[in-house]
């Protein structure tokens, strides 16, 4: 069935899974025969997704990212690459040759002010019609929960990490 309208979801809370839902959603649809586009705002590590593109066709990935998370206060860097970020995140938006397109912790870029909800905004706005966007990420902006069709809130009830267990490969990491 083709998408008649692509609408925009949003995976916020303080639990695991926000992420994980989003590349899980993007493997049903490149199954299903669609274009995915998977932007990672604030991350420049190295997570084993980033090997997805060589085994999924039909599937982008690009971190608009350092090396390091942002803890404290975002850095000159920082803020320049989360804007190419958000040109690129324009462009794939308002193209119409994705199907699908993930804005992977853009909520946490809004969070530390790399750019505007005003501007996130606007480019959801520009979105073409039948392009389902996910943001994702915790602390989503009211306005953002606002303009979107679907919030899931991930809540952290329990997680081993608490107990010392570090991330393990193909599962957190």
């Amino acid at each position: 069935m083709i998408m008649e309208k692509g609408y925009i979801q949003v995976y916020t809370g303080n639990g695991k899974g926000k992420t994980t839902c989003a590349l899980g959603l993007s493997l049903r649809a490149v199954c299903a025969g669609k274009k995915v586009f998977f932007g990672q705002f604030t991350k420049g590590m190295k997570y084993s997704e980033l090997n997805a593109p060589n085994y999924l066709p039909n599937f982008t990935l690009e971190q608009f990212g350092r090396d390091v998370f942002i803890l404290g206060n975002p850095t000159k860097a920082d803020k320049e690459v989360a804007r190419k970020g958000l040109q690129k995140a324009e462009e794939v938006l308002t193209s119409g040759e994705y199907d699908v397109v993930v804005l992977d912790e853009i909520n946490i870029a809004l969070f530390y002010e790399l750019f505007s909800v005003d501007e996130v905004i606007e480019i959801l706005d520009r979105k073409a019609e039948k392009t389902e966007v996910i943001l994702t990420g915790r602390y989503a902006n009211e306005r953002i929960i606002e303009k979107a069709d679907l919030v899931t809130e991930m809540k952290e009830i329990k997680h081993y990490y608490t107990q010392g267990v570090p991330a393990r490969k193909g599962i957190e990491d």
